[in-house]
């Protein structure tokens, strides 16, 4: 995390260059990037922003309390540092609010020992302290599921197969390899892509067996669903709570758990996957397993959640807007660093930097900090169509024509951080070839820090897609 320095340089450098010169051709403000290394490198802020996200504030699930508590946060330390118009924008309606406020969880037969596991957000509690059997739930098939009829009633019931853990020989984290980072530099116009992958049969089939079992296990009324935590090695990687939904619904009729028209759901637990199958080995040996669990959850109304906006006004360019920003949301298992704590901060250093050194842009720079991008883009969709115009069709399956409202003329450009952390490489650009000159041109003083490769391919799942969606210029970095 301290060479992350590289992206708001990079960055600040991208921003500087939009303030002075719409072409190549003009020049570079040397000067100016000067400035924004010495302060970047020698008087960052960027992980001091960063402990504040994350120690002192936490998760930021969307709709909670500790989002608001950190957006509010944010809101005030760029006010501080005199950026204008510093305000949490309101978007929604998003749905229910909801914070963990006690859980654990033990085996307690044959043996005592913590079951490492999280609760999966909007999942409803045990309504105190429950102690009963273990069921795992052997099925792959509706006649084999049907054997399982009558037994689950006030059960914890292991929902998923159990899934092999390899040995973890190679490092856990690699930076981008110089053959990579050749083969996206010479890669080829992206074709048009379906917007949702295509299941296999064998993965269709699977869907409808979890389907199922999932049904069965509300119909029967069992006490809790388990289910294997994607990742291993000490990480429990854990979303939200699932809404039993038919695998043919389509993606624009499925409703999420913190939807308040959901049904009523069981609580789910996400397991760790070496004690998720440790609990089948010694089920399918024949023992009673007996599991003691407690979780205490909270409901709230949560009618809206918020973006946090601020700008450095521009000067005689000050109706049009470059932007950048970054996804402020975070799941509720960890403190939301890589994901994305970092890009969060790091927009936030970016804008603090330019500040301090009290440029004077001829276009206004605005940061946008988003809520809601884990469910779905939610806050930057809402801020783009606020402001900038929509295309019909659902977020799902946008087709048709795009509206736009008169200040979506003067929108610049948006710049994303989101999708790991560490250096940044270069720029996706999103099928915009016209766009690598000027790409080339910005990039070139920082290739010897690594900034260099320029790829026409796209990178999907983060928010400059809500702006790439109706057209307007979104980028984001490798």
């Amino acid at each position: 995390m301290k060479k992350h320095f590289l992206f708001f340089l990079v960055l600040s450098l991208l921003l500087t260059q939009f303030l002075a010169a719409q072409t190549v051709q003009e020049k570079i403000d040397s000067a100016a990037i000067v400035q924004i290394k010495d302060e970047g490198m020698n008087r960052s802020q960027v992980m001091e922003i960063l402990s504040y996200l994350t120690d002192i504030y936490g998760p930021r699930l969307t709709g909670s309390p500790n989002y608001t508590k950190a957006a509010d946060w944010a809101r005030s330390k760029l006010a501080t540092w005199g950026l204008h118009d510093a305000h949490l924008e309101a978007w929604g309606p998003f749905g229910r609010g909801w914070s963990l406020k006690r859980y654990y969880a033990h085996v307690v037969e044959p043996q005592v020992f913590p079951l490492l596991s999280y609760p999966r957000a909007w999942s409803p509690g045990t309504g105190g302290v429950k102690t009963t059997e273990a069921i795992y739930l052997d099925a792959k098939t509706d006649s084999a599921l049907n054997t399982y009829s009558g037994k689950l009633k006030g059960k914890f019931v292991l929902l998923n197969e159990p899934r092999e853990i390899k040995v973890h020989f190679e490092p856990e984290a690699t930076r981008e390899a110089d053959s990579s980072l050749l083969k996206l530099a010479n890669a080829d116009m992206p074709q048009p892509r379906r917007r949702r992958f295509e299941p296999s049969p064998e993965e269709k089939a699977r869907a409808l067996v979890e389907f199922h079992k999932m049904e069965l296990c509300h119909k029967e009324g069992a006490l809790a669903i388990l289910t294997i935590a994607r990742g291993d090695g000490g990480n429990i990687f854990v979303g939200g709570a699932s809404v039993p939904v038919h695998p043919d619904t389509p993606f624009s009729r499925r409703i999420g758990a913190y939807d308040p028209k959901a049904p009523k759901i069981l609580p789910q637990i996400t397991v760790a996957a070496e004690h998720y199958n440790r609990l089948v080995r010694m089920i399918l040996k024949g023992h009673r397993v007996k599991l003691e669990i407690n979780m205490d959850v909270d409901f709230m109304k949560a009618d809206s959640s918020y973006n946090i906006i601020a700008e450095i006004p521009g000067t005689d360019l000050k109706d049009e807007v470059v932007m950048i920003g970054a996804h402020f949301d975070s799941w509720h298992g960890g403190t939301g660093a890589t994901d994305n704590g970092t890009g969060s901060a790091v927009c936030m250093e970016a804008m603090r930097i330019l500040k301090t050194l009290n440029f004077q842009p001829r276009r206004t720079i605005r940061i946008g900090l988003w809520g809601g991008e884990e469910q779905g883009l939610l806050g930057s969709r809402a801020h783009v169509k606020l402001h900038y115009g929509e295309r019909e069709g659902s977020a799902f399956e946008p087709s048709g024509k795009i509206t736009y409202k008169p200040v979506a003329e003067k929108f610049s450009v948006y710049f994303n951080n989101d999708n790991g952390t560490g250096k940044v490489r270069g720029v996706y650009m999103q099928g915009n070839e016209a766009a690598r000159s000027i790409f080339r041109a910005w990039l070139k003083p920082f290739e010897q820090m690594g900034a260099s490769t320029l790829t026409i391919s796209n990178t999907g799942g983060t928010d400059h897609q809500a702006f790439d969606a109706i057209g307007l210029p979104g980028f984001q970095f490798i």
